[in-house]
């Protein structure tokens, strides 16, 4: 049985179902601080299947005592955290609180518990700026730009100092690029709260009459169109590397980290013209100006997720464009509409 920390999340119901549909047990911890639990009533709907849901935070040690003691539990999926860029600058000690908290918690209750499977939601952020591209697992870390993404670094080294110390424990780390998309049944997808921050749900709600236009920061970087340049994946894409990484960690000891991306990168400009395509719609937009700290490209190196995991990616930007608006236009207002 998996414990699913942040299962009603956008990429963690996605991995839900997937783990449903392949026969696992699922147990999602979810304090719905920034989620819905409708998702998780959908993703039972998608499976077919059952999951157990506690309404907690994971910083609460008696809730995950009380669950390692209840359940079967042999594996982890790490998912819960706080994750908006912007928010982490301003509100730095809410972040570090939250997001190294609860995994220190998370890892404490485990060990008790005698449970040494972990899969880790980490992320590109902890990739330096100066390196040359694609990111490797092995290109320069630190020196973030924003404290959630010093979290992720963080929380990086905890898990590998971890396994140093406990040769018992198996650990992956997946390092996500930019997840996008949505379910092909349109019954869960990306629910930001408030104004989205990233950018495919911003074109979404814009195409779908929620917002007015979408700002493109910056025109003149060096990349084919002048726009920024990012390693999209699709969301379902994302989930099934979490079924290799489980299998990956049933079998071997220690810390491994993986890139999970597509290998190649799209310009804001691509994502807005690939929406239109699918959508019929014209997404207005303006340039603005630069954002401090963004890069002209970042795309990632797959090639040690394709040969050690098994894992590569099945869908195209146009598909997970499709997907997207396939939800918004079923979901306008997202799980609450």
């Amino acid at each position: 049985m998996v414990l699913v920390t942040g299962g009603a999340g956008f990429i963690g119901s996605h991995t839900c179902v997937q783990l449903l549909e392949k026969g696992y047990g699922v147990v999602v911890v979810d304090s719905l601080v920034n989620s819905h639990g409708e998702s998780l009533e959908r993703v039972m709907r998608i499976a077919g299947k059952k999951l157990c849901f506690v309404e907690a935070d994971v910083r609460d040690r008696a809730v995950l005592r009380d669950i390692f003691a209840k359940y079967e539990i042999d594996s982890v999926i790490h998912f819960a955290g706080l994750k908006a860029v912007g928010e982490s600058v301003a509100k730095p000690l809410e972040y570090y609180s939250c997001n190294i908290d609860s995994t220190l918690v998370l890892l404490e209750e485990m060990n008790a518990a005698g449970v040494k499977n972990f899969v880790f939601s980490s992320s590109a952020t902890v990739y330096s700026a100066g390196n040359e591209m694609p990111l490797k697992e092995n290109s320069s870390t630190g020196n973030c730009t924003n404290p959630y993404g010093w979290t992720k670094f963080m929380q990086e080294q905890m898990l590998k100092s971890l396994c140093t110390a406990d040769s018992e424990m198996s650990v992956v780390l997946l390092r996500y690029f930019n997840p996008v998309g949505a379910h092909q049944s349109g019954l869960i997808g990306e629910d930001p709260q408030g104004v989205p921050n990233n950018l495919l749900p911003y074109v979404s709600q814009v195409a779908v009459g929620r917002l007015k236009c979408l700002t493109v920061h910056g025109d003149d970087y060096d990349t084919p169109d002048g726009t920024g340049v990012r390693d999209y994946i699709h969301v379902v894409d994302l989930a099934r590397a979490h079924i290799c990484a489980l299998d990956y960690v049933s079998s071997h000891k220690g810390c491994e980290i993986f890139n999970v991306g597509t290998g190649h990168g799209s310009s804001v400009l691509d994502v807005v013209h690939s929406f239109e395509k699918v959508s019929g719609r014209k997404i207005p937009y303006k340039i603005g100006p630069r954002r401090a700290g963004d890069l002209a490209t970042v795309y990632s190196d797959v090639s040690k997720a394709k040969s050690v995991l098994g894992f590569e990616t099945e869908y195209d930007l146009e598909k997970m464009c499709a997907d997207a608006w396939h939800w918004q236009t079923l979901n306008p207002a997202g799980y609450v509409g």
